[in-house]
């Protein structure tokens, strides 16, 4: 495996004076805090904890709407979205699910990631049938429709998009990426593509294999993609997993891609602790391996 630290294996079978200083030091501190906030306006929400991004809903409540199957380019779906209005815009993620799946089986993101900072865009493709350039296609039309089109549009800073995928809509992040250099974050879930080489995309890569995948083996698919991506990555292999691990509720897939998104759309480097040094654990990790130039 490519650059980066080396792939992780789990092991087989794996006080009057004083006072006065100190006093000085808290008004200092809290002079110093607005200012430090404000070097990156885009950090949303307290500072993270592990089981703050373990946890199935986050810091913000959440409502969801709607989209017709008539919206233009793809075959509608859910936009979930924290109700505050007091925080501002946030950054936005597109999720497409694989062949022949509909957008029941990516649902579970959409409000536990919203819930973290971000509006979610779950959505279908026009067929079931649908390729990965195409779907590609249907997420970057997901993501204009969501920031020119939907009622949600002044919820979004434009400027920060991410898409998501499982199997060939994981395929499709890539050609998505290819196609729109400009975007802030792509996370394929056990994905699917012919094209094996994407050493012209450099969006930020979080690639997740499975190990007992047999549809899209990490060794044909995922493990590829990682090596030949040009950018910042990291790939994660889930331990005794199949090719339909992110199709349910699944904490590992939740917790890194939460962490991606916030370290990437929203430039967050409180949430760099998680995926620096590259993430190892015996239980949910089989393999994984990260440039960490972050």
């Amino acid at each position: 495996m490519q650059s980066g630290t080396a792939p992780h294996h789990r092991p087989h079978r794996r006080r009057t004076l004083a006072a006065a200083l100190a006093a000085a030091a808290v008004g200092l501190g809290a002079l110093a805090a607005p200012a430090q906030a404000a070097d990156n306006p885009y950090e949303r929400g307290p500072n993270p904890t592990e089981s703050s991004i373990e946890a199935t809903r986050g810091y913000y409540s959440v409502s969801d709407e709607s989209v017709s199957s008539l919206a233009p380019g793809f075959g509608g779906g859910t936009i979930y979205y924290p109700t505050t209005r007091t925080d501002g815009t946030f950054g936005a993620v597109a999720v497409v699910p694989g062949y022949t799946a509909s957008e029941s089986t990516i649902e579970w993101l959409g409000a536990r990631v919203a819930s973290q900072g971000f509006v979610v865009f779950t959505i279908d493709t026009d067929t079931r049938l649908d390729q990965p350039r195409q779907r590609g296609d249907q997420l970057l039309a997901a993501l204009d429709y969501l920031t020119e089109r939907s009622d949600v549009a002044d919820r979004v800073d434009p400027s920060r998009l991410a898409v998501m995928g499982h199997s060939m809509g994981g395929g499709g992040t890539l050609e998505a990426a290819k196609d729109r250099p400009s975007l802030k974050a792509i996370i394929p879930m056990t994905p699917w593509n012919l094209d094996k080489t994407w050493g012209d995309v450099e969006v930020p890569m979080l690639d997740f294999g499975a190990e007992y995948d047999t549809i899209a083996s990490p060794t044909t698919h995922a493990k590829p993609f990682y090596n030949t991506h040009g950018g910042e990555k990291m790939y994660i292999e889930l331990n005794s997993a199949t090719h339909f691990a992110p199709n349910t509720n699944n904490t590992t897939i939740a917790k890194y891609s939460i962490a991606w998104l916030k370290r990437w759309v929203d430039n967050d480097t409180r949430y760099t602790q998680f995926l620096c040094p590259t993430p190892t654990s015996w239980l949910y990790i089989e393999e994984s391996a990260s440039t960490c130039g972050f």
